[in-house]
């Protein structure tokens, strides 16, 4: 029987150009490490309340106050988001195959949204833990499809310097949400910091679904992949029913249903086996296992004084402004760290060899200076270090791009 297939053909851009969606990604990205910042920054974050041998108490502050958290739940609270983001990164990885990735994008940060407002509305330990897992889920969905996006449309010659942008959000967020989180943890309630940022996601999470944006490469537009497949299914279901009409009337509902079912399973299937492939093909590729092991244990060290910097600079070298120097440090640090970086890997020629060489010397030394920094007791010997080591540490950011191709 002859059939007339739904052409493969992607919509016209709109207004949505690559340059104005890498902004439009750069905000998204800064919102989502302004409020790794946020949950950190003492303001926020807070501290138990204490008591002298004299009998004077005073009383908590911020989350860990509120709750009366240990340091281990403070921990744990700090790392719950990365829960929901291992989960559910792959999944949405998976499902940009057959479903428009920017409309996924809008699902994940729909859940992000709802969630950090959940983190102001929290009542104890395990109701803010929640949120923040689910904070994670949402954080997903943007997180695993917005650089293969910049890979896709960015020009060859300037990717590396769309990829360092899109990165320098990352220092950039934590820098702002330490700011952010003091002033507000100083001079409203904690919970407004959360609020607020789920008020000024909203907006981007509304356009994941309104707007009509570039697919990826590799990919066919998902409209025209559901007009295939109605167009397909309608066929075979023509083909059925013509296969039946000797049989009796009463079993030809039955038999349609049947088939329908049956290809509802495969399809299901098929996108399952896909996506046990994928997983199977990096992990045999040796280059990409090791870039993620040594990702996990550069985010154990970058998380541990991302969180842990500012309760440590204010109880121990008796910062009254932590959250402000942490801040001023991580953004002028992060940036430029972030942009020598990449200029020094263009020098190098944008290689994996070369990537590795500049990643491994750049984190050993980075450790090296994070890790004296707080051997010193004076507080602007520990600044002076650590300033070098963030410097440091934030260059390999752009390393990761030869990486990926």
């Amino acid at each position: 029987m002859a059939s007339s297939l739904v052409p493969l053909s992607a919509p016209h851009p709109s207004w949505f150009t690559p340059k104005r969606l890498l902004v439009i990604f750069c905000v998204i990205n800064m919102l989502n490490y302004v409020d790794r910042g946020t949950i950190a920054s003492n303001g926020v974050n807070g501290s138990l309340g204490t008591c002298t041998s004299s009998g004077t108490c005073t009383s908590g502050s911020g989350i860990q106050g509120e709750f009366n958290l240990n340091n281990f739940e403070d921990g744990v609270l700090s790392s719950a988001f990365m829960v929901g983001l291992l989960v559910a990164s792959p999944i949405f990885a998976s499902l940009a195959k057959s479903v428009n990735p920017f409309r996924l994008i809008g699902v994940g940060l729909s859940v992000w949204t709802l969630a950090t407002a959940g983190c102001g509305f929290s009542f104890n330990f395990w109701s803010i833990t929640i949120c923040r897992m689910l904070v994670g889920v949402g954080e997903a969905s943007f997180i695993s499809l917005a650089a293969p996006f910049i890979d896709d449309n960015a020009p060859i010659a300037q990717k590396t310097a769309w990829l360092a942008i899109f990165y320098m959000c990352i220092p950039t967020g934590y820098a702002l949400g330490y700011v952010y989180g003091g002033l507000v943890g100083t001079y409203l309630n904690w919970r407004f910091a959360f609020w607020v940022e789920a008020i000024l996601m909203l907006p981007f999470a509304v356009l994941g679904f309104v707007m009509k944006p570039l697919n990826l490469k590799g990919f066919a537009p998902a409209e025209s992949k559901q007009a295939l497949v109605s167009e397909e299914m309608a066929v075979q279901e023509v083909q059925d029913t013509e296969a039946l009409n000797h049989s009796a009337k009463p079993t030809k509902e039955k038999f349609s249903h049947m088939f329908s079912k049956m290809k509802c399973t495969c399809i299901d299937l098929n996108q399952f086996s896909r996506f046990i492939k994928d997983i199977k093909a990096l992990l045999v590729d040796k280059v990409y296992v090791v870039n993620v092991l040594g990702y996990c244990a550069y985010n154990f060290v970058l998380g541990a004084y991302s969180y842990w910097g500012p309760k440590a600079g204010y109880k121990i070298y008796n910062m009254s402004d932590a959250d402000l120097i942490f801040g001023g440090i991580t953004i002028v640090c992060g940036i430029l760290g972030t942009l020598a970086g990449g200029y020094v890997l263009d020098l190098m020629k944008s290689t994996i060899p070369n990537a590795f060489k500049l990643l491994s010397v750049t984190t050993f030394l980075g450790a090296i200076f994070c890790f004296t920094a707080f051997c010193f007791q004076n507080m602007y010997a520990f600044l002076a270090f650590f300033s070098v080591g963030e410097l440091l540490v934030f260059a390999i950011q752009v390393t990761s791009f030869p990486m990926q191709n």
